[in-house]
Parts: C-alpha cells; structure tokens; sequence
C-alpha cells in the first residue's frame, strides 16, 4: 500500500473515533478524505504579510483539489479526478 493511502485510512480511522484531526498537505489523496477543506493563503502589501485561513464551500473544494492534481492550469481530466477522489457524482 502506497504511504498517502496509508495515512489516509489512518487519519480517517482516527476522524472516526471522534477524535479531532487537522492536516496540513499537498496530497489530493489527503485533502479529498477530510470533511472540510480549508485553504491558507498570504496577502502582501507594501509594510507587511499577513496569513489568513478560510472554509471553502463544496465547488471551491472541488477546484482546489484539481489544482493539487495538474497544477495552476485547471483541465477537465483534474476536475473530474478531483470530484471522483471527493466521491462527487458526475
């Protein structure tokens, strides 16, 4: 078994248990598992950088997934991946 597959069963066993898990990842396999996908981000200005954090809702999920698969240009193939590692019908 692959090692993102390996975590994934692992941190959803542990979501499973009511427990509280928060992972930070690059890995689609990952972020698809979880039951909300927040996304971290930096804004700059000209005196300083801030750090902000917020909920996506579904569709943004969705695009943000993609974007993890096939990088700054979306592609139909990576939005219909990310949907189906989201267990979204299509």
């Amino acid at each position: 078994m692959r090692l993102p597959a390996v975590w994934r069963t692992f941190m959803q066993e542990m979501g499973e248990q009511d427990r509280q898990v928060i992972s930070i990842t690059h890995l689609p396999q990952i972020a698809a598992r979880g039951c909300a996908h927040y996304k971290v981000y930096k804004q700059d200005n000209e005196t300083e950088t801030n750090s902000h954090i917020r909920r996506l809702a579904d569709e943004e999920r969705v695009e943000e997934i993609a974007h993890m698969l096939s990088g700054a240009t979306l592609t139909e193939a990576a939005l219909n991946n990310a949907k189906a590692l989201l267990g979204i019908k299509r």
